[in-house]
């Protein structure tokens, strides 16, 4: 059997480390992109490269934007009353889908996972509560719409536990989240209905 060139195998490389992606997917993809044309080649790789250079890390919410602050928390219309924390920043798409949450989040970026080592220290949770900390009182209500498996009830536990110091109301998302379902593949039905059942501490 023939080797492949060293640059379509390079290629190869990059995509089966991506996540879901295996060998025959990553061989796809290669080829595929071997055989488009050149333009729309040098505009794929450009946008990969705009991938960092063109988004940063809100330092309110943890989540990635253009601009820092994000536009969900320089939106005056927003209710800065309300924090919603979310495990990535896909689950802000999939809540603002909705169009049934107008307070602001929190973005955890993971979720705690013993099995993997990923503590505590390794989210964005000591973020969270300084911030809870300095905009107490106007904060009455966090919500904590983990995922709902292991890791995610494990960090939303964590999270309530830490916030009892505080003289707020700490919610869950409720009605329409099935045990082990991921926010992000929700449908808007399931989370609008999860957004307005959720449920105090």
């Amino acid at each position: 059997m023939a080797l492949l060139p060293k640059a379509l195998s390079k290629v190869i490389e990059s995509f089966e480390r991506l996540p879901g992606i295996g060998p025959k997917s990553a061989q796809r993809l290669a080829f595929y992109l071997l055989h488009v044309p050149q333009e729309e080649l040098d505009r794929f790789a450009k946008s990969l490269t705009d991938l960092k250079s063109q988004t940063v890390l809100c330092s309110v919410c943890k989540n990635i934007a253009e601009s820092d602050p994000c536009d969900i928390d320089r939106n005056p219309s927003r209710e800065k009353s309300t924090i919603c924390v979310v495990e990535q920043p896909t689950d802000v798409v999939s809540i603002e889908k909705t169009g049934q949450y107008r307070g602001v989040y929190h973005i955890l970026h993971g979720s705690i996972d013993p099995l993997n080592n990923i503590g505590p220290d390794e989210l964005y949770i000591e973020d969270l509560l300084k911030r809870v900390k300095l905009a107490v009182p106007s904060v009455d209500e966090v919500i904590l719409a983990m995922n709902s498996n292991m890791e995610g009830e494990a960090t939303a536990l964590f999270i309530q536990k830490q916030l009892l110091i505080f003289p707020i109301k700490v919610t869950r998302l409720a009605h329409g989240l099935p045990m082990g379902a991921d926010i992000e593949y929700a449908d808007e039905v399931t989370l609008r209905r999860a957004i307005e059942g959720r449920r105090e501490y």
